[in-house]
């Protein structure tokens, strides 16, 4: 059984998942909840629900299969093919009425990421890629994607979520970065790095994810032809501080900076 088996089953795990979400978006139904004791990581019940319907999705028909998701923890983690489930990744955006989240979800085979979609609801897009190609679909067109090329972090547009979520020994690496770029940008979570796949921006910088935090958007950037590692240019799909850039020069120049 290859990769191209499962696109269709992703596709109504999305669906899914997206008609679960939308009745909580922007509206008093929307109940939030701390997971966090010394700050704030919220949840809500469109959360829980979502990553639920997906979960039950998949033990129907893949019950051989792992999960691993953010709102109910990790099951048969250590099969051949195993499902990494954000169900909104964005929550903050999501309570604010921001429609800059989306639902991700990935699918790893003997611990690869082999093929990841972004979804969001709300407009109507699905980002989606394989490592060797990526491509959008929303309600005006349906294309590849590709990234842009960018000679120089001079040249460059840099998105990280908040600078408040790093440490301040991160917080100080980035900085370098930030003071070296054309433009700097905060928010956007999931979007930045479908964006940068996209060809809209060039770099991403981020700290403290979790693996399903970007499971399913290495195969986009890759698919896109981008670049996507660790600070220390290794793997991306255990978390942890990222990187992820169009051009393989800004990328190399990123790490320095970062490492110096």
């Amino acid at each position: 059984m290859t990769v191209i088996d499962f696109t269709a089953f992703i596709d109504r795990l999305a669906t899914a998942s997206g008609e679960t979400i939308l009745p909580f978006f922007r509206t008093s139904l929307l109940g939030v909840e701390n997971k966090c004791v010394s700050g704030f990581d919220p949840v809500t019940e469109a959360d829980r629900a979502a990553e639920a319907v997906m979960r039950r999705m998949i033990k129907a028909s893949f019950p051989q299969h792992g999960i691993v998701g953010e709102e109910f923890g990790n099951q048969n983690e250590d099969a051949e093919y195993v499902w990494m489930l954000d169900p909104i990744d964005g929550t903050k955006s999501f309570i604010a009425g921001f429609p800059i989240w989306g639902t991700l979800i990935a699918l790893l085979h003997r611990g690869m990421p082999v093929y990841g979609m972004m979804h969001q609801p709300y407009i109507g897009e699905r980002f989606s890629g394989d490592n060797g190609s990526a491509s959008y679909r929303g309600p005006s067109s349906v294309r590849k994607l590709a990234v842009r090329r960018c000679a120089s972090l001079n040249e460059a547009t840099s998105f990280t979520t908040s600078p408040l979520l790093m440490n301040s020994d991160d917080r100080a690496a980035f900085g370098q970065v930030e003071a070296e770029v054309r433009l700097t940008r905060y928010g956007g979570d999931c979007y930045s790095y479908c964006m940068l796949a996209a060809g809209h921006l060039d770099l991403v910088i981020e700290t403290e994810l979790k693996p399903y935090d970007i499971a399913a958007l290495i195969p986009i950037v890759s698919g896109a032809g981008g670049v996507i590692t660790t600070w220390e240019g290794e793997p991306a799909q255990g978390g942890g501080r990222i990187v992820a850039a169009g051009d393989p020069r800004v990328h190399e120049a990123a790490l320095k900076l970062l490492n110096r």
